[in-house]
């Protein structure tokens, strides 16, 4: 592979965000912040919501940050790239294998999804304070539980972005991101479905699931939580499975 033209597509997707800074972080922070804002802060001084609810609530803020970044990067891009402006045809005359063109983008979508959930870590912290409380007892199982999150995030844009035709992207996320969320467990822990026990099971297909999970296991363990190995399994399954689809649907395009 050629490794200096694999890091110029990175680069030039770096200036790219650099350029689009103000709208980037806007897309990527406004809701979860607002979530924050609304059940963190407002519901909790309210006395609705108790206020451990706050340490809770910030696993799944982060969760949702970095799907949606992870998305948004990589599927806007390509959904544009393939059917608006052919930008990919440029890129597809790159000296360099045509499923590393997909995975250069999984890794800048990789990379940005990172960025936007540590950085809910701060912002919640600002908008919540006092009350939360982070027990980070395993450094590394949060590093790894983050990298396979944001993998999952950019992987499954890629899946997205291969897949869903121009005329469908409200659907995309009203029908798939929407729901992935209310029944991915960011609002709430796995075990709180024990009321429900046929959901409790069927939410498990949601990846969004083992992300929220894993991120409230390794942040705020004293809660209950699916185990970190379970969701690390899950959560290699799903990322190996999306980076499969997705590159095989990014072929299947660049070669029509």
């Amino acid at each position: 592979m050629n490794w200096k033209t694999f890091l110029a597509l990175l680069a030039r997707d770096g200036h790219v965000a650099r350029r689009n800074f103000i709208p980037l972080v806007l897309q990527t922070f406004l809701q979860p912040m607002m979530f924050v804002f609304i059940f963190g802060r407002v519901m909790v001084s309210s006395g609705y919501m108790p206020a451990v609810y706050k340490s809770l609530l910030l696993p799944g803020i982060m969760a949702i940050s970095m799907v949606f970044t992870g998305v948004w990067a990589v599927a806007m891009p390509l959904i544009a790239e393939f059917q608006f402006t052919h930008e990919i045809e440029d890129r597809l005359l790159a000296p360099i294998e045509i499923s590393w063109l997909a995975i250069e983008k999984v890794v800048f979508g990789t990379a940005q999804s990172v960025v936007a959930g540590l950085a809910v870590i701060p912002a919640a912290w600002v908008l919540l304070r006092p009350g939360v409380e982070l027990n980070l007892h395993s450094p590394l199982s949060f590093i790894i539980v983050t990298l396979l999150v944001a993998l999952f995030s950019a992987c499954g844009g890629l899946a997205l972005g291969c897949t869903v035709n121009q005329t469908h992207i409200g659907l995309m996320f009203s029908m798939v991101l929407t729901p992935m969320i209310f029944f991915g467990c960011t609002y709430y822990p796995w075990s709180a479905l024990d009321h429900f026990p046929i959901l409790q099971k069927v939410v498990l297909v949601n990846p969004l699931v083992y992300a929220s999970e894993g991120l409230r296991g390794t942040l705020v363990p004293q809660f209950p939580h699916l185990s970190v190995v379970a969701v690390l399994v899950a959560l290699l399954l799903f990322d190996g499975l999306l980076l499969v689809l997705g590159l095989r649907q990014f072929r299947r395009k660049a070669v029509s």
